[in-house]
């Protein structure tokens, strides 16, 4: 019996053309997937030209018109409010918050919001607008 050595070549390389093309699918599912997974809340923001979030550690307080509170996507009871800022601020020392208040919320409840967030120790804090029409500044 005699065994022939065959000549043949192994591939040493590893072919990454398949494994890009799933890539670029897996992108496109998420890309279109993620604007419906996360909903926000709808507030009638106030105009400016200035955008001043920035994409960092930050916590997001809406006023709704009804004067009802939310800390992220979460209702919160305003006479809670206090207690709930203190335990994020004892993990996240420094938080900066970001009011959004509807335009046609009462003034008065957004300025008890911002009290509240003043004697919680955060001295962060951010209104958040849209942008104004054509970029003008109040003209």
């Amino acid at each position: 019996m005699s065994f022939e050595r065959r000549n043949s070549t192994i591939m040493r390389e590893l072919n990454l053309v398949p494994l890009i093309d799933v890539l670029l699918v897996v992108l496109f599912f998420y890309m279109i997937l993620s604007p419906m997974m996360s909903r926000g809340l709808d507030v009638n923001l106030p105009k400016s030209g200035a955008n001043t979030v920035k994409p960092e550690d930050r916590i997001v307080l809406t006023v709704t018109r009804a004067q009802e509170l939310f800390v992220e996507k979460e209702r919160v009871d305003i006479s809670r409010l206090r207690d709930v800022l203190d335990s994020i601020r004892k993990t996240q020392p420094q938080i900066n918050v970001y009011l959004r208040a509807d335009r046609d919320a009462p003034y008065g409840a957004v300025v008890q919001v911002m009290d509240i967030v003043k004697r919680a120790g955060i001295d962060r804090l951010g209104m958040v607008t849209e942008p104004a029409a054509g970029g003008e500044t109040g003209k």
